[in-house]
Parts: structure tokens; sequence; C-alpha cells
């Protein structure tokens, strides 16, 4: 495995990328308070595996990344498009009549293309209602919807005009990401849908999670911590998912708080597997995936990794749940790298945290990959924390209930 240049600051980070590595999704109508945080990541993740997750905090924001097939030359005969054209193909609101990816997807007069190998999963477009676009990227936009009757989000994504070799890599990655919702079936993984592809878009739907991700409970939350019980319960989901994907021998890549969703019930959903891999690939990946805050040093100096490149990234999402704060909340993401690899800075662990988060965090994050836990261990870790925390509970209530009263 070839290793690639060492991180040494701004200074080597690999500035002859195109807008194309920009490759983000944000907000509608708002920007992004970081400037650097999604920089390296790989070139057509495209808002990855779920179209659900916000950005808010943890991706690149520009005010120039609008859906080019607005203006794309194969569209401009639909410049007139009404819901009722695609009527026997799906529908879409009067909101959408000047949406030029809703148009390319919902038009009849575009014929929908198999998926090769996973056909199965081809949407019916008839039973899909397109919703309001949510945010937006380079390359495509998500949107909420519903798909026989259920609430999903709809991720489309535009083919690139007259750059054959984009639209190759970015076909592959529609390929891959298809393929790898199909395999992943795990209470704790988003939920795949279907999928189509049309002539100049594509298209993945996917569960919608109504609670957003939780990047954006955090700071709904403005930074306080999550109760200590739902910390635990919401960081085993996220373990007990992830050892599923380790046991198929696929590394996530990007593991962060922006892509792990909430559903009604709490609890966690694994989200964005557009960056994912299988692991005897990994020489081949491209070395700026994922997002620095989040990410191995071992991945930001370009060097070879592994599936514990996960566990690192674990280690500061639990670190997240337990304090509710953005990790390295008073650097640039591109500074928090620079200080990880170089300083060995990690977050700062509260004093009053149980030994047994601190133990599993301190691990998960160890410069050494190979000091870093399996998530089996790590589940078994967190399971036995939840028990001594619900021992804790009920010691203090039996200790309240049973205490003598006084009289004054």
């Amino acid at each position: 495995m070839l290793e690639g240049p060492k991180f040494t600051g701004i200074m080597g980070l690999n500035n002859n990328q195109d807008d194309f590595s920009q490759n983000f999704y944000r907000k509608l109508n708002e920007g992004s308070n970081m400037s650097m945080d999604s920089y390296g990541s790989l070139q057509m993740s495209n808002g990855g595996g779920s179209v659900a997750m916000s950005m808010d905090n943890s991706s690149v924001g520009s005010n120039d990344s609008h859906t080019r097939i607005l203006d794309h030359q194969g569209l401009k005969h639909v410049n007139n498009y009404s819901g009722a054209a695609s009527v026997n193909r799906g529908r879409a609101p009067n909101g959408l009549s000047n949406d030029a990816l809703a148009q390319a997807l919902m038009d009849a007069r575009y014929p929908t293309e198999g998926l090769g190998n996973y056909d199965e999963w081809t949407i019916d477009l008839r039973k899909l209602n397109m919703g309001d676009a949510f945010a937006q990227g380079a390359f495509g936009k998500l949107y909420k919807g519903t798909y026989n009757g259920e609430d999903v989000a709809i991720k489309l994504l535009e083919r690139p005009e007259n750059n054959a070799e984009r639209a190759h890599l970015m076909e592959q990655q529609f390929q891959q990401e298809v393929m790898m919702l199909a395999t992943l079936k795990h209470p704790n993984i988003v939920r795949f849908i279907g999928a189509c592809r049309k002539p100049m878009v594509w298209c993945i739907v996917t569960e919608y999670a109504k609670g957003g991700s939780v990047r954006q409970f955090l700071a709904k939350r403005r930074n306080r911590s999550v109760p200590l019980k739902l910390a635990v319960k919401q960081a085993l989901d996220v373990a007990r998912g992830m050892e599923y994907v380790h046991e198929l021998n696929l590394i996530h890549r990007d593991l962060k708080s922006d892509n792990l969703l909430i559903s009604a019930d709490k609890s966690i959903k694994i989200a964005d597997f557009g960056v994912a891999r299988i692991e005897v690939q990994t020489e081949g990946m491209t070395p700026e995936t994922g997002t620095y805050r989040w990410m191995a040093p071992e991945m930001i100096q370009h060097r070879p990794y592994t599936q514990k490149v996960d566990v690192y990234s674990f280690g500061i999402v639990l670190w997240e749940l337990i304090t509710g704060l953005l990790p390295f909340p008073n650097m640039t993401a591109v500074q928090a790298a620079f200080a990880v690899v170089n300083k060995s800075v990690r977050p700062s662990i509260p004093n009053d945290c149980l030994p047994v988060l601190s133990e599993i965090m301190t691990r998960c994050w160890d410069a050494n990959p190979d000091v870093r836990p399996s998530f089996s261990e790590v589940v078994r870790m967190l399971e036995h924390a939840e028990i001594d925390i619900m021992t804790t509970v009920r010691n203090a209530r039996f200790r309240c209930c049973t205490r003598p009263m006084t009289t004054d």
C-alpha cells in the first residue's frame, strides 16, 4: 500500500482539487459557520448513504453551491414543466415547477434506467411524491417526500455535463452506494428504500429520520450534554451498528455526529455510506476522506489505515454525546487536524465522567490503531456502563425513598 504525503498544516493540503472535491450539502438559505471541515472529503461522496442528514457544523459552506443542472443543455426543452406532465410517473407540487432536478426525475419523457444487479430496488416513480428541498450541494439536492405513503428522504444527483471522467466517477459512486445500502440491514443503519437512474439524474431514497442528526440535536440544546442514560444508549446504537458494518469487512470512513440520525424513538441510525469501501480495497482509497474533526491521524497523514479509523471517530462521537460540545470548538478544522497529528491533542474529558466512558474514549482515539478496541469490545464496555448507570440510579432512588423523616 502506498503512503501518501504527510499532513504538515495548511501547506500540506492538496490545493489542486477542483470544485468536485467540495462535494457537500448545506441547508438551503444558510451558510456554514466552519470553513474547512469537509475540504478533504472524498470527491464523489455526494452527501452519502442517507439523505436526511445535516451538514450545519461540519461541512464547507459555499454561496455558489447551486445545482448546475438548472442550466443543463439537455433539459432546456422542459422549461415549462408542470406537475401534470408527470401524472403517470409521480407527482410534484407546484413549488417544484422550476426545479430542473425534480423535473428530470419526474418527467415521463425521460426513461427510467435499471440498477444492474440491484434492479429489484428500482423505485416506482408513480409512488414517489416529491416534497420540498431542504439542502443542496454542488451536484445535487436533498428533499423530503413520501414513497408508498411513507416519509422518505430523497437524494437527487446531477450527471455532470461535458465531463465524461467526472460522470464516470459519480456513476461508480452511485452504484457503490446502492450496493452498500442494499446490503446493510440492521436496526441501527439507515434503511434503504430504493433508487433509480435517469439519463441526467440519479435518485436514492431512504427512510426519513424525523429527529434530524445528532449534531443538529446537540446544537438545538445549545451544547448542553445529553442525559447520561440517553447518551450511553445512543452510543450503544452507534457501536452496534458499526460492529455490524465491520463484520462485513467494510469501513465507514466518515463517522461523525452529522451522519448519525435520530429516529422518532430516539434510537440512532448510521447514515452516509457514500464514502465507505470494502476494506480489501483500502489501497485505492482517496486519502482525504472524512471530516477533520473526527478523522484519525493516520487518515490525516495519508498513511495506510484499517477499520480502526472508524473506532477513532467513534471516540470523538462519544465525547460529543457526553459533553454536548463540538470537537475542538476553538479551532478551525485544519488547526484541529494539525493539533491531533503534531501535538497529540484530543478533546478534554470532563472530570466527572464515568471512568468506563473515559477509558473507552481514551482507547478509541489512541494514536496507535492497534491499541484501539474493536467495536465488539466497545459494545461490551458500553453495556457494562449502562448497567452501572442503571444501578446507580436505582440506588439513588432507594436512598431517597428510605431516608428517615425529620421533624422541625
